[in-house]
């Protein structure tokens, strides 16, 4: 499948601070990828350098085709990019703040309305951006990313200090846009939204790609060999190992009707991510 992101052996350094260490993945074409670390891990300057903001120390990477080394700015008309300093006009309604990028990126303004509908903005189209609160500014700024309908999209912690209702709709409106065609690279300290969205995910730690895989992937590599079982006759639950003599167990308590729940154990993402590189991601 054609990648999207290309990013080879990058490596970032601010005087003497090494950002980012030779990091390698690709993105491919409508996939949701997330890369996914703690505050301060290189999160920002990856995404800087894939949108030529800033230039990587050495390396090689591109987006559509593009290399940043030499970047044509008209790839800017199919990117999107919401991040912390994605900032709105506060003396501006909702309306003129979209119609004021779709005139700087060539988009229909036509199209305006639809996705203020999508957003949850459809009602406050005429309201000045400095009386939003901090979740409707997020999903104004999110419209203001979607604008251009790009092919690429780029999201620097989208839903970070949201409440859990404005982030869920968030999620379900990236999902939509995924399916449409959109490309999705997102950066996320939330290992809840990383399990939720993507296909693939990468671990950034200290600068350095650790491990890149898809969520499902990652929990079979790092699952332990266990079976959790409850019994009806107990509040406890059981963890059995995987095993013929426990196996029977098991069998016995199905035929005498004991057996309330079975579950295979699977570790979240954030405890692979404790365990591969011995720090949590907040």
């Amino acid at each position: 499948m054609e990648n999207v992101i290309f990013m080879k052996e990058i490596r970032k350094v601010f005087k003497d601070k090494v950002v980012l260490n030779n990091i390698t993945f690709n993105v491919r074409k409508n996939e949701i990828f997330g890369l996914l670390g703690p505050s301060g891990s290189g999160k920002t300057t990856t995404i800087k350098i894939l949108t030529s903001q800033i230039m990587p120390t050495s390396g090689k990477a591109s987006i559509l085709n593009n290399d940043v080394y030499s970047f044509d700015r008209s790839i800017l008309s199919r990117v999107g990019i919401l991040s912390d300093n994605s900032g709105v006009y506060e003396r501006l309604t909702v309306w003129d703040n979209l119609k004021l990028f779709a005139d700087i990126c060539g988009a229909d303004k036509k199209s305006i309305e639809d996705i203020l509908e999508r957003v949850g903005l459809g009602n406050d189209k005429r309201t000045t951006v400095k009386k939003l609160s901090k979740g409707m500014k997020q999903r104004l700024i999110l419209a203001r990313s979607i604008i251009n309908k790009p092919e690429l999209l780029f999201l620097d912690e989208p839903t970070s200090s949201l409440d859990p209702f404005i982030s869920n709709e968030i999620h379900n409106l990236l999902k939509e846009i995924n399916s449409e065609g959109t490309t999705i690279f997102l950066t996320t300290h939330d290992m809840v939204e990383a399990d939720k969205l993507c296909d693939c995910i990468a671990f950034l730690n200290n600068g350095t790609i650790v491990e890149v895989d898809s969520p499902e992937n990652l929990k079979l590599k790092y699952a332990k060999p266990v079976i959790q079982v409850k019994l009806k006759c107990q509040d406890n639950k059981i963890f059995l190992s995987k095993n013929a003599e426990n196996a029977e167990k098991i069998r016995l308590w199905i035929a005498t009707d004991e057996l309330e729940s079975i579950h295979s154990y699977e570790p979240s993402i954030e405890e692979i991510f404790l365990k591969v590189t011995g720090r949590k991601l907040k």
